[in-house]
């Protein structure tokens, strides 16, 4: 299972995924994006921090034991089963970054569980895969997502085929749930 992650993202919605699906037994590989919106020319190797200041690699956490740690251009969309898409700013930096765009939509065209929450859709919108899909996300997302061709409904979780979108940090233990029965069914 591969988080992607970049600076600003929603503390919550990376940690709560790579408890709860390793203590599953899923790998978990955080796959991060270094540059954009707040970068650290002057600390390049200031490692990507989240709202709340959670960083990643988490310092709480040993690298080998519930997850491995990889940039995004160096994940390889074949090594994975699953792909998800945090919340908070990061969708924004992400959505642009070409790379990440090319892992999700191949992670899709290859029948691989593409999960997205809060802000996270708008990558599934910039990626091409979203239009003719049932999905849910942040409120403020709910235009992006009707535009880009989706059908929005305001529940917990949405599974359209491969595709899982959800709202919010409350939500997470049902996003969670339906990620792991989609990778037990795959």
């Amino acid at each position: 299972v591969a988080i992607l992650v970049a600076h600003e993202f929603e503390d919550i919605e990376v940690l709560y995924p790579l408890l709860r699906l390793s203590e599953e037994g899923a790998g978990i590989i955080l796959a991060t994006l270094h540059t954009g919106f707040h970068p650290r020319p002057a600390f390049p190797e200031k490692p990507v921090t989240g709202r709340f200041g959670t960083v990643i690699p988490p310092i709480v956490l040993r690298e080998g034991k519930r997850f491995t740690h990889l940039t995004i251009d160096r994940l390889n969309v074949d090594e994975i089963d699953c792909v998800i898409i945090p919340g908070g700013f990061a969708p924004d930096r992400l959505r642009i970054d070409q790379t990440t765009l090319n892992i999700v939509k191949g992670a899709y065209n290859r029948g691989k569980v593409v999960a997205a929450i809060c802000h996270g859709p708008q990558v599934l919108i910039s990626a091409g895969i979203i239009k003719g899909k049932k999905a849910t996300g942040y409120t403020a997302v709910k235009d992006d997502l009707v535009n880009a061709g989706a059908r929005f409904l305001d529940v917990p979780v949405i599974r359209d085929g491969n595709i899982i979108t959800s709202r919010v940090p409350d939500d997470l233990p049902q996003f969670c749930q339906e990620i792991i029965k989609a990778l037990e069914e795959s």
